[in-house]
């Protein structure tokens, strides 16, 4: 009897080893293996770079995009600010969503035009995002939208552009909806060392002072691997108003562009 209590003893200590080691490897090992999948999968595509959109280059993860998809048409925004057209590929899929859905449109803002696309749904702007001018010009369009407005940060991933877009059209994005900042994965992925510091880090700083936005992480972790870590920010009040003892302080001005819809 001595014997078997011995024998159950060794077997379930051999069991619960087995069961620590297991969480501990699957611990380790899903990341780096949807790592390593992610950078195989970036090599094989150039870098989605290939990706079209019915005929037209998107240059975006084909799982991005249809996390994409299913945002708006859970959110269905009326306006949809991208920064970053490119050769419009990603403007022309969300105007083509919204033509599905009979709702919604798009700016898309770049500093050069690369395409000859044209959409009843797109307007089309040239010039630098950040600059007062184009940010005067799209705050104009948000604030008469009259429904919920998304931001898409796509245009120069360099930190500190990315935080200039954050500091312009943050204030623009409606409370409930989505301000998506893309391609954080430069900051994580080895092979993109030399264009860092990137969009993480401006993401970083921004939620730091501003908690009316929070990371959507099951948005963000959708299909295991993204170019787009922490990229999904929905925000969830409007800003608190400062004022200070001179008078109107600097959130109370950024508060007076926000729409509480």
């Amino acid at each position: 009897m001595p014997r078997l209590w011995h024998t159950l003893y060794i077997v379930a200590i051999a069991v619960l080893l087995a069961v620590v080691f297991r969480r501990a490897f699957t611990a380790r090992s899903v990341p780096d293996l949807a790592e390593r999948f992610q950078d195989a999968l970036i090599e094989r595509t150039d870098n989605f770079g290939h990706v079209e959109w019915l005929g037209h280059p998107v240059w975006q993860s084909v799982m991005d995009l249809w996390t994409l998809q299913e945002t708006l048409a859970d959110l269905r925004p009326v306006l949809v600010i991208e920064c970053g057209t490119y050769k419009g590929g990603s403007a022309l899929f969300m105007a083509h969503l919204f033509d599905l859905m009979n709702h919604g449109r798009v700016i898309t803002v770049d500093i050069e035009k690369f395409h000859d696309l044209s959409h009843p749904r797109i307007t089309f702007l040239i010039g630098d995002c950040a600059s007062p001018k184009v940010v005067q010009q799209v705050r104009a369009a948000a604030d008469s939208a009259g429904g919920p407005v998304m931001v898409m940060l796509d245009s120069d991933h360099s930190a500190a552009h990315v935080a200039k877009e954050l500091r312009a059209y943050a204030p623009l994005v409606t409370p409930g909806s989505f301000l998506h900042v893309q391609d954080g994965v430069i900051d994580l992925q080895p092979r993109f060392v030399n264009a860092r510091p990137g969009p993480l880090r401006a993401i970083q700083d921004f939620l730091r002072s501003h908690p009316e936005f929070q990371v959507d992480q099951a948005r963000s972790d959708r299909f295991l691997i993204t170019h787009h870590p922490k990229g999904w920010l929905r925000r969830t009040t409007t800003r608190a108003t400062r004022v200070s003892a001179a008078g109107i302080g600097q959130g109370a001005m950024e508060t007076a562009h926000l729409r509480t819809k």
